[in-house]
């Protein structure tokens, strides 16, 4: 019987210890800036510089990664078309994908004059140092805004037809899986 009292005494320390470990309080965090590199500025109030310094380095590493897939579009773009060739080729129904590329490639002749664009914000970054260290705080926060209009911009022109073309593409590859390789005894 004292047994039986010892470990019934045990477990409830045990769970009184790990419901003890468990947070009381709901934790969130914010947002992804570089999801929200559009609009990252409060509407009011002070902004450190160093949160302009953070900002300002997010929104130029988000337009390196842009320019690195236009620099990679023409490649992929024929890539893909190569494809939908020998598909059609071989007699499969291509019609969705096709269309999902078209639009891809419009909406990068559309997007692309307006990366070019943003080259001026970038190479005058006013506000800033080379370095990326805030020299004039009002001229940064001018300079983030019209990056991230910008980025908008792009964002917006490209719209959705990557992820559409993704969707076209997994869907033509689960409607026409690749033919298991036959072995011959």
């Amino acid at each position: 019987m004292k047994t039986l009292f010892k470990k019934t005494l045990l477990i409830a320390l045990v769970f009184a210890l790990s419901a003890a470990s468990l947070p009381l309080v709901g934790v969130s965090a914010a947002g992804n800036t570089l999801t929200n590199a559009y609009d990252p500025l409060p509407p009011q109030g002070h902004v450190s510089n160093e949160r302009l310094e953070r900002i300002w380095a997010r929104q130029l590493h988000l337009y390196e990664r842009i320019g690195n897939g236009f620099e990679r579009s023409d490649a992929f773009v024929e890539r893909v078309q190569k494809l939908i060739d020998r598909a059609k080729e071989n007699g499969k129904d291509v019609s969705a994908v096709q269309a999902a590329l078209d639009d891809f490639e419009t909406a990068l002749k559309d997007a692309h004059p307006i990366y070019e664009s943003g080259k001026g914000i970038v190479n005058s970054h006013q506000g800033f140092d080379n370095d990326g260290k805030v020299t004039d705080p009002e001229k940064a926060k001018e300079t983030i805004k019209a990056m991230g209009e910008k980025l908008k911009e792009i964002k917006d022109a490209m719209g959705d037809t990557g992820r559409a073309l993704h969707e076209a593409l997994r869907a033509f590859r689960k409607a026409n899986p690749r033919p298991e390789p036959t072995t011959t005894p």
